[in-house]
């Protein structure tokens, strides 16, 4: 719950963010791409004079750190840094977000995808510095991002006990729309099972590249790389364990003032992005392996760790209900354990919907008469060793009917969110229709669980009291039509 500190810092922001808030008068989506001509390159006002390119391939998706010093090498104050995608990447990227190295107190960088040409293959995120860097000035900032289906099995069909191996291209130079004097690409792997790797051979005095300690590849130190170099490179590599990803979550949030409580629903599309099987899969197999428990490919349990007091938890899927699954609460920790109906290997689909009820004193503060704050997860979802990619996500937040002044803040990477915007909604015996906000974002991951979604909306009295108003004079208007019928008199005169 947030206490009264967090609630005056959390109204500050809800303030100050005006391009991530909505409210009722005002439906239109919103986006967070800004235009640039077709013919735009970024100008050389910057050089990286010492960069750290850190790949992450330890879950089924990639994370990707940039550890780099800029300095100003123009005769004026810059704020604007870029960093090159390729159009593909840019569909696949997300969770984008900077700070600075250094100094962590440093806040106010602001990243956004920058919309040039469709059809040209280069595209940018461009990097807002909090204040401009004075010429010859340097600063170190901390860029991190993920690639959703970043990987290729391969091959591409496996036995149902065969080991599975997964191959990730990238550039052993890190993209850069600046040269750099001294850079290292650092690549690291789940296992030291790594058959195949490419090589960089040596020139002259230059060492040969990667250096292989372990479950770790170090390609450079590189000498000077001008802007725009690259230097394709690839590595296969074991991966046992399954390719999770959820090509859409739908995560609904209910709040209801009159009964107490929050009431959540999250359906996943999720699909096994790993080996296809080369056979018909074999269930007898498969029941005799669980016996010894070995390393798997396929999907077969997993474990949605939820908030303390988290009650009345439930699993379906596209039959009905599913019994294989576990839920305990108690005070320390609330857990639902799920095995689907069937394991998911490679290329398999599970559809399958979640649900349960909580407190709302755990969540929801009253700020002032009229004004409320709600803080939920943006992202809940299962919490795995491989990890979970999000490819698209909607949160929507139903708010009590009449909730007025609606806004929002997220700790969450605010690149990702893709469109916000507040609807009217009717339910079950409402009147004007609930008030709805419906956030969507794309490619998250389950690093960022449990970011914060805090919501601050006005709730009058009069809006409080509407719904049972409504429902005693609808009561009572039926009631008092029976007794005006019931003395209607029907029977036929004998006159």
């Amino acid at each position: 719950m947030l206490n009264i500190t967090l609630y005056d810092s959390v109204i500050a922001c809800l303030s100050l963010l005006s391009s991530v808030a909505a409210d009722a008068n005002a439906a239109e989506p919103s986006s967070s791409e800004s235009a640039s001509p077709s013919t735009f390159k970024p100008p050389q006002v910057f050089k990286n004079a010492n960069l750290v390119h850190v790949i992450s391939l330890e879950k089924n998706f990639a994370k990707e750190a940039i550890n780099v010093l800029i300095e100003n090498v123009s005769t004026e104050p810059q704020d604007e840094y870029f960093l090159p995608f390729t159009s593909s990447q840019m569909e696949r990227v997300g969770g984008f977000e900077v700070k600075d190295r250094k100094d962590p107190d440093v806040v106010g960088f602001v990243a956004e995808a920058v919309e040039v040409d469709p059809s040209s293959n280069l595209q940018y995120y461009r990097i807002r510095l909090p204040k401009p860097l004075a010429p010859n000035g340097q600063q170190t900032l901390g860029i991190s991002f993920y690639y959703l289906e970043a990987f290729t099995p391969l091959p591409a069909a496996i036995e149902q006990s065969e080991k599975q191996y997964l191959v990730y291209s990238f550039s052993a130079y890190c993209p850069s729309s600046y040269p750099t004097i001294k850079q290292k690409t650092e690549v690291k792997l789940p296992s030291s099972d790594i058959p195949d790797y490419t090589i960089i051979a040596a020139s002259g005095d230059e060492k040969e590249f990667p250096v292989k300690q372990g479950s770790k590849l170090t390609y450079g130190p590189f000498p000077e790389v001008p802007a725009g170099a690259v230097s394709p490179a690839k590595v296969r590599y074991e991966f046992t364990k399954p390719v999770t990803h959820v090509s859409q979550l739908e995560r609904d949030i209910e709040v209801s003032h009159w009964g107490g409580n929050i009431a959540f629903e999250e359906r996943y599309t999720l699909y096994n992005q790993g080996a296809n099987l080369s056979a018909q899969f074999n269930r007898v197999k498969w029941a005799q392996s669980q016996y010894f428990n070995p390393q798997t490919y396929a999907l077969k349990e997993m474990k949605f760790p939820l908030k303390v007091g988290s009650k009345d938890a439930y699993f379906t899927d596209a039959i009905g209900n599913v019994s294989t699954s576990r839920f305990r609460s108690n005070k320390r920790e609330a857990v639902l354990e799920l095995k689907p109906r069937y394991p998911v290997f490679g290329g398999w689909k599970y559809p399958f919907t979640i649900g349960w009820n909580a407190d709302s004193r755990r969540f929801l503060k009253k700020k002032s008469d009229d004004t409320y704050l709600l803080n939920v997860p943006l992202l809940e979802g299962p919490k795995q060793a491989e990890g979970v990619g999000y490819e698209h996500v909607q949160v929507r937040v139903l708010l009590p009917e009449g909730a007025e002044n609606v806004k929002f803040y997220t700790t969450a990477p605010e690149s990702s969110i893709t469109e916000h915007n507040v609807h009217l909604e009717r339910t079950y015996l409402d009147t004007i229709g609930r008030t709805v906000l419906t956030i969507k974002a794309r490619n998250l991951v389950d690093d960022l669980r449990d970011r914060e979604l805090i919501v601050s909306y006005d709730y009058s009295t009069v809006a409080i009291l509407r719904k049972p108003f409504v429902i005693f004079a609808s009561m009572m208007a039926v009631f008092t039509s029976m007794w005006a019928i019931s003395k209607v008199d029907v029977k036929f005169s004998t006159k």
